[in-house]
């Protein structure tokens, strides 16, 4: 069983206290990479290096003054390190800092995602293999189509979720990217090298261009790859409801002990966690919009995406992180019911291999046209009637000219039926490395 945990360590990432060290973080890089060129005296990078530090509930006071995030944090570092402060932001924009280090945040919450969805995907495929051979009704429209199994279900699920690792370690690699190029990007007080040293030491790559800011594209591109995940566990939670409805119950969460289900029905075992996780989706995707909203701006720069991205960018992961968390747990503990799979399967009289009986009399000689009405009226008076439509066929005097009653009971048997649907299994498992 997955451990219960929370998602802190993600939502750790976004605290004040965290955007500000990785501020000063940036801030003694670029100092540092300035003196490694020559541009700054040893001893002053010794001595930030000893003081800097900050205060964040005196920067949030500074800031009632200044209204400038930025200003009020190197206000407070400079009152620690004194007379060598000059050094600290000499060249730099406002947000150089602040873009670099959100592209920081983005990319330790995204290598974090990467990890869960790495977890999710270890416990659908073993799940998958659990339930490998394990029939189940297939069904298109919610109405009952073909065999299938649980575990192919879980299979699909687990080749989309490795779809989704691919797509969060690309946005990953896409917001790793830092500027240093000042108010415009055209590097006025600092050159490219210094960038590109201080990007190296933050784990970056710098952006090959860039104006005041990062193009806001790639924080688009995080931002609408959190909703696709997200998506996906919503379609994973949307079907599990389905599956625990009264009518169906071929699967449950679990229900634990001492658990409640409802104020007023003592009975109640709702599919509560699911129900979460398809609500949570719908946050997550609509930052998403907000986020590609704020790709256009004004000229080389504006401030609308700021606050925008303060809100969406915490939460959207940290929502993602629990939710993906969350469904690993739920799928690990889920309740499977196998028997109640076999007696859903076997409550459509049979309606189900229609089109085999369909390729038999094709195969036979009949057009597809006549072979289709023939198959289709017995079908749909075993759904007026609930008598198998093995029953009726095998009473169809127009359709036992064309073939035996003891090719139609063949084709309805459950070693027919099974025997060519563990093949088709096989072959499916195999191609997705399961």
């Amino acid at each position: 069983m997955i451990p219960r945990y929370s998602p802190k360590d993600i939502a750790a990432i976004w605290t004040e206290e965290a955007k500000f060290q990785r501020w000063l973080q940036l801030e003694i890089a670029a100092v540092e990479a300035r003196m490694e060129a020559g541009l700054v005296p040893a001893e002053a990078l010794v001595t930030i290096k000893q003081k800097a530090a900050f205060n964040v509930a005196e920067i949030l006071e500074i800031e009632k003054e200044t209204k400038h995030d930025v200003i009020a944090f190197l206000t407070n570092v400079a009152n620690n390190v004194g007379p060598d402060s000059r050094y600290i932001h000499e060249g730099l924009t406002s947000s150089d800092v602040g873009d670099t280090s959100l592209a920081m945040q983005m990319r330790d919450a995204g290598k974090i995602l990467v990890a869960d969805i790495e977890q999710l995907v270890t416990v659908l495929a073993k799940r998958a293999v659990e339930f490998k051979y394990t029939l189940e009704m297939g069904r298109t429209h919610g109405i009952h189509a073909e065999p299938t199994t649980f575990g192919l279900k879980l299979l699909l699920w687990h080749q989309e979720m490795l779809r989704n690792l691919e797509r969060m370690k690309k946005a990953v690699t896409t917001i790793s990217v830092g500027k240093i190029s000042g108010a415009v990007g055209t590097y006025q007080h600092l050159s490219p090298d210094i960038e590109a040293a201080v990007c190296r030491k933050l784990d970056l790559v710098p952006s090959s261009i860039s104006t005041q800011i990062l193009q806001r594209d790639r924080h688009a591109e995080f931002a609408t790859t959190l909703a696709i995940i997200a998506s996906s566990i919503e379609k994973f939670s949307v079907e599990l409801r389905h599956l625990q409805r009264t009518e169906v119950r071929e699967a449950e969460e679990f229900f634990s002990e001492g658990q409640k289900g409802s104020s007023a029905m003592p009975h109640k075992r709702n599919p509560i966690t699911f129900e979460r996780l398809t609500g949570l989706a719908r946050v997550v995707r609509s930052n998403s919009l907000a986020a590609m909203e704020n790709v256009a701006l004004w000229h080389e720069r504006d401030i609308s995406h700021s606050s925008v991205e303060r809100i969406i960018m915490p939460d959207s992961t940290t929502a993602l992180c629990y939710m993906l968390r969350t469904f690993s747990e739920a799928l690990d503990t889920l309740l499977v019911y196998p028997e109640r799979m076999e007696e859903n399967f076997n409550s459509s009289y049979g309606l189900t291999t229609s089109q085999t009986i369909l390729l038999a009399l094709t195969a036979k000689g009949l057009t597809r046209e006549i072979a289709y009405k023939l198959v289709q009226r017995n079908a749909m008076k075993s759904w007026s009637t609930k008598v198998h439509l093995r029953d009726l066929l095998l009473k169809d005097e127009e359709l036992l000219k064309q073939i035996t009653p003891a090719e139609i009971t063949e084709l309805f048997s459950s070693e027919n039926i099974l025997k060519k649907l563990k093949s088709s299994v096989d072959i499916i498992f195999e191609r997705n490395g399961l």
